[in-house]
Order: C-alpha cells, then structure tokens, then sequence
C-alpha cells in the first residue's frame, strides 16, 4: 500500500465536500486524511487528501476526482516537492505537579500551551505527521483527555507548480 497526497482546487459551492467524499464512499476507496479551506479567492476551495492504495487504485482515485464537475485542476504533491504540515489540539491531565514534565515536552517540540485549566492543559503543535506521532508518543506516560488533529494540509514548493484558474 502507498500513499499519495492529492491536492485539488474545486468552486466553493455547497455539497462539494460531500460529493468527494461520496466517490470515496462508493469506491471503497481509503481516505487517510482531508482537509479543505477556502483559497486567496472565495470562489474556490482548497482540498488536500491523503489517499491510500496500490498504483491502480490511486491512478483511478485521480482519474475519477478530475471528472467531478466542480473540480477546476487536481496535483499530486510529491513529497520532494512539497511541504505538508498538520495541526494538533491534544488536552492532556496535568495536576500541578506534573504540569512543568508536560510543558517541557511541549517545549522540546515547539508546542504552545494554549490553556491552562486546574487539571489540563491544551497543547497546539503544527508538524509533519511524524512530528505529531512522536509528541503524542512521548506523552505516553500522561492520560489524554481530548485529541483533535486536521489531516494533512499542503502545497508545492517554489513557484513553477502554481495551478491559476481563469474566470
């Protein structure tokens, strides 16, 4: 099994979300991740998925995103090329006592602490997803309360890669 990050520009209109979501659904496809936002311009959205599957069925996964009629340009991000980050909400018991073993561990990895509450803390940590992977392991020894992650997000290095859509 491989993954492949595809990236795809669709008009920001209502259900389009869920029009992709449903090819997935109807496929069998694997969806390891999705994310969408709108763009610089409101009429389009931004979605990046994060696929998995032989080449066959990420080739036909492709295929059958580009003829969705809201799709304006589909790309995959290859790795090399590109650079992917994830967001990370994770609220984890701390009693005042361990709270400063957290905090170092978030210090270690560039997290904020975005609340403090007598028995918590929240930890924001934007990262690759093995970056993620590690600080949540790293808190192994702490209960996790609450965990919220927003899939991978990303966009082709420099310049030369730029999808323009024309009105």
């Amino acid at each position: 099994m491989q993954k492949k990050v595809f990236q795809l520009l669709v008009n920001n209109t209502s259900g389009v979300l869920s029009r992709i979501a449903g090819l997935y659904a109807r496929r069998g496809y694997n969806v390891e991740s999705i994310t969408a936002g709108t763009t610089s311009n409101p009429d389009y959205t931004r979605i990046t998925i994060v696929a998995s599957g032989d080449d066959e069925i990420l080739e036909q996964i492709e295929k059958q995103l580009a003829k969705l009629v809201d799709v304006q340009a589909i790309k995959e991000l290859e790795p090399d090329k590109s650079v992917y980050r994830e967001l990370l909400l994770i609220k984890v018991r701390a009693a005042a006592d361990q709270r400063q073993s957290v905090i170092s561990v978030a210090d270690i990895f560039r997290a904020k602490i975005i609340d403090v509450a007598p028995e918590s803390l929240i930890i924001e940590l934007t990262g690759n997803q093995q970056k993620i992977d590690a600080f949540i392991s790293l808190l192994d020894g702490y209960e996790i309360l609450e965990m919220a992650r927003t899939g991978l997000a990303g966009l082709g290095r420099g310049t030369e890669h730029i999808t323009y859509i024309e009105d």
